[in-house]
């Protein structure tokens, strides 16, 4: 049976800005467990186009850690601080961690954007049950504001795709 310092969970760190793949590889050298979700997106510059790969969570990345292993992640380059709940260090469950897994699997031609603030239930699709804000609306598509993990995702959702409660 292991003790409470020797069980490893998720944890949330939060990142030097635009570091986040650094601080993962950084990470991953030392030989933790990572994930920094990401995405590819298309970006335009003036003289030509790109696939990117673009962080889905900005300026996060998960851990999975034990307690005895905090004094190693401090002295990580990249890395600022643990993201706090009730005053200690965020644990994600599993299940939260599968769950974005299987959303980045799901959604590889949706777009999700990072943007702030009409209460809607996506009624289909992998964010099927999840509620939010809608924050835009637009010929075809609404954009709304999902809340998770302490976290804001951002969505943009065909209209035929949600209720509205």
């Amino acid at each position: 049976m292991q003790g409470k310092l020797t069980n490893k969970n998720w944890y949330v760190l939060y990142s030097k800005p635009r570091a986040e793949k650094k601080l993962e590889q950084n990470l991953k050298e030392l030989g933790f467990e990572t994930f920094c979700p990401t995405r590819t997106v298309m970006r335009q510059w003036s003289d030509r186009k790109k696939k990117v790969e673009q962080v889905l969570f900005t300026s996060y990345v998960f851990v999975r850690a034990n307690v005895k292993e905090f004094n190693i992640i401090y002295e990580v380059r990249g890395f600022v601080r643990f993201v706090n709940y009730l005053g200690k260090p965020a644990i994600v469950r599993d299940n939260e961690i599968e769950a974005i897994k299987e959303f980045l699997e799901m959604t590889n031609d949706c777009q999700i954007h990072f943007e702030k603030n009409s209460k809607v239930k996506i009624a289909v699709g992998p964010l099927k049950g999840k509620t939010g804000l809608i924050e835009k609306i637009a010929k075809t598509k609404l954009r709304i504001r999902i809340e998770e993990l302490g976290m804001s995702l951002v969505a943009v959702v065909h209209k035929n795709k949600v209720e509205a409660i």
